[in-house]
């Protein structure tokens, strides 16, 4: 499906205009957006608009990594757009020429509708021309990157807050799976930074002051982005080096306990071990009292190797 957006000498916006009255009416700019487009529309941008075949199979091939090519009479653009569902990246491509807009995308990017809104809602940027719109896509693909990254930082702020050895295992797995999303959301940020600081700094786009403020923004806005999520990055690292050392500090109290038991024990099977040989000429076995005095050394023995561990301190592992 073909959209179509432009703006004439006769300061009218006109939509949905067919192809054919690009040429014939005198348009200042003018968007076309390729939505999900059939074969026969895709065959539209080498045939109508004549874009280099190596820009045409870069928006044919999926998913590339955001970058801009300068042609002769127009630059491309390969941007991304993240879904807010599954964080998984998808890509709009964007034709830049003289008086013109392209865009090129096989899903529905709400980033797109939304730009298209606030062209339509803002009649006084209008006569800004086809950098307004570019700015608009870009601006909104990139704003959509924020509420993403909030939601993973308040999921980890919330984990930091309730870490505890209960669920420890729980929020590992988590931490594990939000760093996974974290590289995904990283391979598109970074290079949506350097495709804006190229774009500031080529000289082949000439941007008058204004328009380059527009674009200047949406640069901080990604260094900003860019901050975020290095810092999202260390915080799983931190919740991380926490679960480790909560179930390290576990396993050393369950084997420090697990320790104090069997040093109580030790002397104990010895004593019962050595009485329980059976041999022949053992005066202790023949003594009446024997079996109550050998009784009362193993409880003093016990007794007094737990009141040796209180001393030290050693307890107090029971205890929590």
């Amino acid at each position: 499906m073909i959209h179509t957006l432009g703006f004439t000498e006769d300061n009218e916006l006109l939509f949905d205009f067919p192809l054919s009255e690009i040429h014939t009416r005198n348009f200042l700019w003018y968007w076309v957006d390729f939505d999900r487009p059939t074969g026969e529309e895709i065959n539209l941008l080498a045939s109508f608009f004549q874009f280099h075949p190596l820009a045409i199979e870069d928006c044919l091939q999926r998913l590339q990594r955001p970058k801009l090519n300068y042609y002769e009479d127009y630059t491309f653009f390969v941007l991304h757009s993240i879904c807010r569902d599954n964080i998984e990246a998808e890509e709009v491509n964007m034709f830049f020429g003289t008086n013109y807009v392209v865009t090129f995308h096989f899903h529905e990017p709400q980033e797109l509708k939304d730009a298209k809104e606030r062209i339509i809602q803002n009649p006084t940027k209008w006569e800004e021309g086809h950098v307004f719109t570019a700015y608009q896509i870009i601006d909104k693909i990139v704003d959509n990157y924020f509420p993403i990254l909030y939601k993973i930082e308040d999921h980890l702020n919330d984990i930091e807050e309730k870490l505890s050895p209960s669920t420890v295992h729980l929020s590992m797995d988590f931490v594990f799976d939000v760093r996974g999303d974290l590289l995904r959301l990283r391979r598109t940020i970074i290079p949506m930074r350097e495709l804006l600081y190229r774009m500031l700094n080529s000289e082949v786009l000439s941007f008058s002051t204004i328009e380059r403020a527009y674009f200047s923004d949406i640069h901080d806005h990604l260094l900003r982005l860019v901050e975020i999520l290095e810092l999202n990055r260390d915080l799983t690292s931190d919740i991380r080096d926490s679960q480790l050392s909560i179930n390290s500090n576990q396993m050393n109290r369950i084997m420090m306990m697990l320790t104090i038991i069997s040093s109580v024990f030790i002397p104990l099977t010895f004593i019962a071990g050595v009485y329980g040989m059976n041999f022949e000429h053992m005066p202790e076995l023949r003594w009446r009292y024997s079996y109550l005095a050998v009784l009362a050394m193993m409880i003093f023995i016990g007794v007094a190797m737990l009141v040796w561990f209180k001393h030290k301190g050693w307890l107090q592992i029971f205890k929590s």
